[in-house]
């Protein structure tokens, strides 16, 4: 095997290479670590880059493969990255703010934890937009994220950087995070699978949930298997959550080689009020369902309940952030910094009933599900946008066309409900395509199971940017 075939190689194949000794963790550290130096400066996915820790960390794992291998945890001595909104002991978490560079975690915030007891060796922090409010992963003072199918365009955002490192092999599976699509956009823009977990899925542990349940962590990664074992590592109940859900039984990783059945699908292709998806997003869509048809499943046409009451409540909860985490004006870009302002002058009363509002519209949505199973819908309204196409605009204007373009995603995170992005191909000028699937509550199983199905018919995890293979 060649460096550029394991550095795609699954993180499950990686794993198991590690405990059959025919890779080391330092190998594979040394890999991605060369493939960083020679192309982040490129694709600005990396905000941080932990060599020494990294190292030191995978030469320890590699004197340990002489003892007992049958105590080892499951991803031990495989790389990945954690996203910069999420303390990492010894590491700057800059929250996509330059002022912040210098700012050095003291300790690993609760998913850190998880993720490294579960054997990952952390390689460094992914770049985020400013405090992953925006779609697209430009924050000031540093380079911005780029695609690697394309460098002129956006590997999306929140999780733009983790996308990015994912889809160029600069690491196996990545930690990101999703409060109106940070996840399955990114994953949509770079070609990977990327899972919004059900709401209590995953701890948010130590800190507490400031966004009344919208957002929550999740995995990327380059196939099902992967990005559901991700999953299994990072979900799990702590003492005091506000919100959770019982460990799946049997586990995701499981159901990623288990007969979803026979499902109810209903095909949706657009958002009211904001209209139908683009010509190439909606193909996507049919041309999976046709596949789904071929595998057994009943697909029929459905709509999504209107969701114009659903836009200017879950805004105002969504741009509180800012106000909450105190962060001055004057260290923002003009689209935060106006968000912030607006967020300052919404009162507790108004920030109160959005959070109503948003559940009484949330309920019409799950309701919607009582016939189905799963629904499939684009994951955002177009395809990809350039690096910096709207940096011109008036801030009031970017937040009509970020609206518009990820209008498919913030619906499920106000229901709370689990979803998955997947790669289906690719526009004409080459970039990815996909689709997401939603599921009802706490049902990442059906999820996973079908997505399996769809991957095992239609593979696509053999795709490379050229950029990431021409060594």
């Amino acid at each position: 095997m060649n460096a550029t075939d394991l550095a795609f190689t699954p993180a499950l194949e990686q794993a198991r290479l590690i405990r059959q000794k025919e890779v080391s963790p330092l190998e594979l550290v040394e890999l991605y670590l060369e493939r960083i130096e020679r192309l982040n400066g490129k694709l600005g996915s990396y905000i941080t880059i932990a060599s020494e820790s990294a190292i030191a960390d995978a030469k320890a794992k590699t004197e340990q493969l002489s003892g007992d291998l049958d105590s080892l945890p499951p991803f031990f001595g495989v790389p990945i990255s954690i996203k910069d909104l999420n303390l990492v002991a010894g590491m700057p978490c800059t929250f996509g703010l330059s002022v912040l560079k210098k700012r050095i975690a003291p300790e690993d915030d609760g998913l850190v934890s998880r993720i490294r007891k579960a054997g990952f060796i952390v390689l460094g922090k992914t770049t985020t937009s400013e405090m992953g409010m925006l779609p697209y992963s430009e924050p000031p003072g540093f380079p911005p994220a780029r695609n690697p199918w394309n460098l002129d365009y956006t590997p999306g955002g929140s999780s733009g950087g983790a996308a990015a490192a994912v889809a160029a092999g600069l690491c196996p599976v990545a930690q990101g995070s999703d409060g109106g699509g940070s996840i399955r956009g990114p994953a949509f823009c770079c070609g990977l699978v990327g899972i919004k977990p059900s709401r209590g899925r995953i701890s948010m542990a130590p800190f507490g949930d400031r966004l009344n349940g919208i957002a929550t962590n999740g995995p990327l990664g380059r196939t099902v298997a992967d990005t559901a074992a991700l999953l299994d590592v990072m979900s799990g109940y702590v003492i005091g959550d506000p919100y959770w859900l019982p460990d799946p039984d049997p586990s995701f990783q499981a159901m990623a080689g288990s007969d979803p059945g026979r499902l109810r699908i209903a095909l949706v292709n657009a958002v009211p009020p904001l209209g139908e998806a683009e010509p190439t997003c909606q193909k996507a869509v049919l041309d999976t369902a046709h596949l789904l048809e071929s595998l057994g499943h009943t697909v029929e046409l459905a709509e999504l309940p209107d969701l114009s009451d659903l836009i200017e409540p879950f805004t105002i909860i969504w741009q509180s952030i800012l106000d909450e985490a105190r962060v001055p004006e004057f260290v923002l870009g003009k689209t935060c910094r106006w968000l912030r302002t607006r967020a300052r002058f919404a009162s507790c009363g108004k920030y109160l009933r959005s959070v109503a509002q948003m559940q009484i519209i949330s309920r019409r949505i799950v309701e919607r599900f009582n016939p189905i199973d799963v629904m499939l819908m684009p994951v955002y309204m177009h395809p990809t946008i350039r690096v910096g196409e709207w940096a011109r605009l008036r801030p009031a204007k970017t937040l009509q066309k970020i609206i518009h373009w990820i209008a498919p995603c913030p619906p499920f995170n106000a229901t709370g409900q689990p979803a998955i992005a997947l790669p289906t191909g690719f526009t004409p000028n080459g970039l990815p395509l996909g689709v997401q699937l939603v599921g009802r509550p706490a049902s990442e199983s059906t999820l996973i199971a079908l997505a399996a199905q769809i991957e095992t018919a239609k593979p696509w995890s053999h795709q490379r940017p050229p950029i990431a293979t021409n060594d």
